[in-house]
């Protein structure tokens, strides 16, 4: 490599410089904030948390620390499937036909489940929106997806809009939104039900 001994023996003892020094602190900050977020801080968002820390640091710099050290964020593809439509319960027509529009609050209500991955596992989060002003007018969140997260929900936006009758009340074809409970609820508020046709 045409290094001389004498060269050799003077980068051996030479001591670290400053940004050497900087950046074995960083990365020891970067495995903490790694380890925290469960693997899932890529180059852009350790970037954020460490200047949130006070470190005046660039997106390249943390890059290179990472890649040098190996540290790469494992990409799980997690999906959940929210819609049970293989039950029994009556399903109700898709009357209507993708439009999402409406010209008054209460005309139609629109309800899904989605879920949310956290540091305790999967939770499941149930909406109920006004499609008039896409506004969110009950939630409901739980660890398990059952019906009474559905119904929590609907009982919400009941509450917040009280009892809004004739409005159109349009849902997937999943089972929590079918069962006997929640189309009583649906019944008692006088709600046209409507179900999607996604499966």
């Amino acid at each position: 490599m045409e290094v001389s001994p004498r060269g050799y023996r003077a980068w051996r003892s030479r001591p670290a410089s400053c940004r050497q020094r900087t950046d074995l602190m960083l990365i020891a900050h970067i495995r903490e904030q790694f380890r925290l977020s469960l693997g899932s801080y890529g180059r852009p968002r350790m970037t954020e948390e460490l200047k949130e820390l006070g470190f005046d640091v660039g997106h390249r710099r943390i890059g290179r620390l990472m890649r040098q050290n190996s540290i790469t964020v494992k990409r799980n593809k997690k999906f959940k499937a929210t819609t049970d439509s293989n039950h029994r319960f009556n399903i109700a027509p898709n009357l209507l036909n993708r439009d999402f529009s409406a010209d008054r609050a209460n005309q139609k209500w629109a309800g899904d489940i989605s879920y949310v991955w956290t540091q305790e596992g999967w939770l499941y989060l149930a909406v109920i929106l006004d499609l008039h002003s896409r506004r969110v007018i009950g939630w409901a969140v739980s660890n398990r997806m059952k019906r009474d997260l559905a119904i929590r929900a609907l009982n919400m936006a009941i509450a917040l809009r009280r009892q809004p009758k004739g409005c159109i009340h349009h849902t997937d074809r999943g089972s929590q939104y079918c069962s006997h409970d929640y189309q009583k609820i649906l019944r008692q508020y006088g709600f046209k039900c409507r179900s999607s046709n996604l499966i």
